[in-house]
């Protein structure tokens, strides 16, 4: 098996005057890895653009069904999402992506007003309104829901761990009973087109508080809604995530399900890296996801509060 080549700021250049061809003569725009220090495969290109390159032929698989589905997605969202001004092959089989850059800041720098909210909520219907059979045409997987008992049995074991390192109060697990992990679980026909990736560096927020733009979509699968409602309480607090979720007409159901999915997930994922280089973003999303609700208790939820 030939290894992929590794990108280089002289390779990430050539490909970028190839493409920009009103560059008139110079240097042409600034060009410098999106993240320092991580993996060379996203590059801010000047002020206006930015330049993803898959490392992989399983990632550009995913980048090239990410390209059909964002124009799938496109009119049933009013966030913007990226558009690709050029796509191609920067190497042989390894597939790049130039994009235009959305403006405004990232969920992790600017919190999320009410008026954010109700983007949020659009956000959420229009997912539920794309057409689940087209999303599968494009190659978009289906992804089975996952078991909160499960989840929560793996969250009652880390939380003992962070406890023990004075990172966590262990009985707040309490809250969520065996029998209230079974009434939570996935309906059936709930599926819907998931972003499943939703987390603050994926949502573009405005100095306003709007949310003006969604990125990440190569992990999109027809799958459970709550995941989605899960991603939002860990990037925006479980307050605006419920509140959003209920603006989009879900009920009572998948919004604790997606409340208590984000709640084990960060219970969980701050334990398996907390001697990790930094583990102040998974801090930051368990006090995120953990903040109080109005609706906190699962009861008997009866036939009517599943969704819409």
């Amino acid at each position: 098996m030939t290894q992929a080549p590794t990108p280089t700021a002289d390779t990430v250049r050539r490909l970028v005057l190839s493409l920009l061809k009103d560059t008139k003569e110079g240097p042409g725009p600034d060009i410098r890895p999106a993240t320092p220090g991580a993996e060379p495969v996203t590059w801010w290109v000047g002020s206006r653009h930015v330049l993803r390159l898959a490392p992989d032929r399983e990632a550009t698989a995913r980048q090239r069904r990410e390209l059909r589905l964002r124009e799938l997605v496109r009119p049933h969202v009013p966030a913007a999402v990226p558009a690709s001004v050029a796509h191609g092959e920067w190497a042989p089989g390894l597939a790049y992506t130039l994009d235009t850059k959305v403006p405004g800041g990232s969920g992790e720098e600017h919190d999320v007003s009410a008026v954010g909210e109700a983007d949020l909520a659009a956000l959420l219907t229009g997912l539920r309104e794309v057409p689940v059979r087209q999303a599968e045409t494009l190659g978009v997987p289906r992804a089975a829901p996952r078991s909160l008992e499960a989840l929560r049995r793996a969250a009652v074991r880390a939380a003992e761990r962070l406890a023990a390192a004075d990172e966590f109060d262990a009985t707040r697990l309490r809250q969520l009973t065996p029998p209230a992990a079974s009434q939570l679980a996935a309906q059936p026909a709930s599926a819907v087109l998931t972003h499943h990736g939703l987390t603050g560096g994926h949502l573009v927020v405005g100095a306003d508080g709007r949310v003006r733009g969604v990125l990440g979509w190569a992990g999109a699968v027809v799958g459970d809604p709550a995941e989605d409602i899960a991603g939002l309480a860990s990037a925006v607090g479980s307050p605006a995530a419920v509140r959003a979720a209920t603006l989009a007409g879900y009920g009572a159901r998948p919004c604790l399900r997606g409340l208590w999915l984000a709640r084990c997930d960060s219970v969980v994922r701050l334990a398996e890296d907390l001697t990790g280089k930094d583990p102040t973003p998974l801090r930051t999303r368990l006090r995120r996801a953990w903040e109080p609700i109005l609706l906190e208790r699962v009861t008997d939820l009866g036939e009517t509060d599943d969704a819409l």
